[in-house]
């Protein structure tokens, strides 16, 4: 059985495994899985990523993902305008709403700036940010780019280009996260969460 093989289950566990996260292991799970659904349910799925690739696009205003020309929060007359919070990915802004404690807008740059990845300010959303805040309707704006250097650079680089606008420019506050111990945080992590402490 060692030289067994089946072309087409290969390249679909390839196709699987070349997904984030996915192992061969859990490619070939799923893989198999996919084999044994009904033709039609087969269709379906497949059909189902065909229709979201096809229809899901950024939003004119925030470049968040949307089916339409707006997303919901754009859309939306119950969110403070002049607020915006800058996100790197759109799973971020999913994160943020889990809160339920945001009521302001979003921008997804869609990456970070990041030298050593060929990844620099032209290949972000940073010129649509500029222009929505060009506006003088926004007046503060929420740099929560992930904690890793390419984070902070990419925060400290907006933050100079926004600035000088006379825009409030925040950054999210880090530290120890809830139910954690100070005894298991690492050094950085301690540092940040006394730089944002707060007052009692």
């Amino acid at each position: 059985m060692a030289g067994y093989h089946v072309p087409p289950l290969e390249r679909l566990v390839d196709q699987f495994e070349s997904l984030p996260g996915i192992g061969h292991k859990s490619a070939q799970r799923i893989a198999y899985h996919v084999l044994n659904m009904s033709r039609e349910e087969a269709q379906r799925f497949a059909q189902t990523i065909t229709d979201a690739h096809e229809n899901i696009h950024y939003c004119s205003v925030c470049c968040n993902l949307t089916d339409s020309d707006l997303c919901p929060i754009c859309r939306s007359d119950n969110r403070d305008k002049s607020i915006i919070c800058v996100v790197e990915d759109p799973r971020d802004v999913f994160a943020l709403e889990r809160t339920n404690e945001f009521n302001a807008t979003y921008h997804v740059l869609h990456g970070a700036i990041s030298p050593l990845g060929g990844v620099g300010p032209d290949q972000l959303k940073i010129k649509e940010l500029l222009k929505r805040v060009g506006d003088g309707a926004v007046k503060e704006v929420i740099m929560a780019t992930n904690p890793t250097v390419e984070g902070e650079a990419t925060a400290m680089y907006i933050s100079r280009l926004l600035k000088p606008l006379g825009i409030r420019v925040t950054r999210l506050a880090y530290g120890i996260p809830v139910g954690g111990d100070l005894e298991y945080a690492d050094e950085v992590t301690l540092s940040r969460a006394i730089e944002g402490r707060q007052e009692l």
